[in-house]
């Protein structure tokens, strides 16, 4: 149901980079980010009519037309802050979209609270779900299938689910690639956790620019794949962020998300890492506010 990933080889991001990079390109895929692999596991695998979920945006979207495809009900918790075209696609796919202060109440008390209403609902982790992992992991497949082998896939790092699932289809594809988090420096949880050894959150969901990755914390599942399997977390600072965004518009005629761009911020942040290697670098994702795209991309 999902649609293969596009690989894209830019000759001017190359250069720019200074690094050999492949895009794995998830802007296409249904709802406009690979949420939808996991999301429509998740969705066809469950025997519960009603998806309950929070997110930013795209998993929420991506339940939705999920929960459509397969005639169950949808509602999706999301940040007041979220951004507006993607809380008008959840509900453009039919689900029922609860707005919340998260300097009030967190995500997953709102879950909570709704899944007490409604007991026959599945609530589904954005990240931190077994059928959402194996959903991700469709693209690692994809990756490791791919004509060009890879030293290094890097990828955005929030709750998880996405890092993880590329761990194991990377594995189950034949492929040797180490995997490289890409995390928003604002938001170093991950990073921080991969220091001292053990699962540490964030204090409040931090305002980065790169809202897919405004997670406390990894996931437990994730984190379990990850602390064993993930090469280096690289913390990308917000101007890195911008930058990538900037970048893959106008040298890869693309149009991402600033969580779609950490990857390629990353590669900016620590070329060195990927000296002469062959890197793909996972473009999550293209829901983004018209308004901010305009902003990021016009600046200098």
């Amino acid at each position: 149901m999902h649609r293969p990933t596009v690989f894209l080889t830019p000759d001017l991001l190359i250069e720019r980079l200074g690094v050999r990079v492949t895009l794995a390109v998830e802007v296409f895929q249904r709802t406009g980010s690979f949420k939808f692999r996991a999301a429509y596991n998740v969705a066809r695998n469950v025997s519960n009519p009603h998806l309950l979920t929070a997110s930013s945006g795209n998993f929420g979207q991506a339940l939705a037309l999920a929960a459509k495809l397969t005639g169950k009900g949808c509602t999706v918790v999301m940040p007041a802050t979220s951004s507006a075209v993607k809380i008008e696609s959840v509900r453009g796919y039919g689900a029922t979209v609860d707005l919340i202060d998260t300097t009030k109440v967190t995500r997953e008390d709102r879950v909570a609270q709704l899944a007490r209403e409604n007991p026959e609902a599945y609530v589904a982790s954005p990240f931190d779900d077994e059928l959402v992992v194996a959903g991700n992991a469709s693209l690692g497949i994809e990756i490791a299938t791919h004509a060009q082998a890879f030293d290094f896939v890097v990828a955005p790092v929030g709750g998880g689910g996405l890092a993880a699932g590329l761990v194991r289809g990377l594995y189950e594809g034949g492929s040797a690639a180490d995997v490289v988090g890409a995390e928003p420096a604002l938001g170093n949880d991950f990073a921080r956790s991969m220091r001292e050894g053990r699962r540490l959150a964030n204090e409040q969901e931090p305002q980065t620019l790169a809202d897919g990755a405004r997670t406390r914390q990894v996931g437990v599942l994730n984190w379990e794949i990850l602390s064993r399997s993930i090469h280096e977390v690289i913390e990308v600072p917000e101007a890195a962020i911008r930058n990538g965004v900037r970048d893959l518009f106008r040298l890869a005629n693309l149009k991402s998300e600033p969580t779609g761009a950490l990857a390629v911020g990353a590669v900016a942040t620590r070329p060195d890492l990927f000296a002469g290697k062959n890197v793909c670098c996972v473009v999550s994702g293209g829901n983004v506010d018209p308004a901010l795209y305009a902003e990021v991309i016009a600046s200098a």
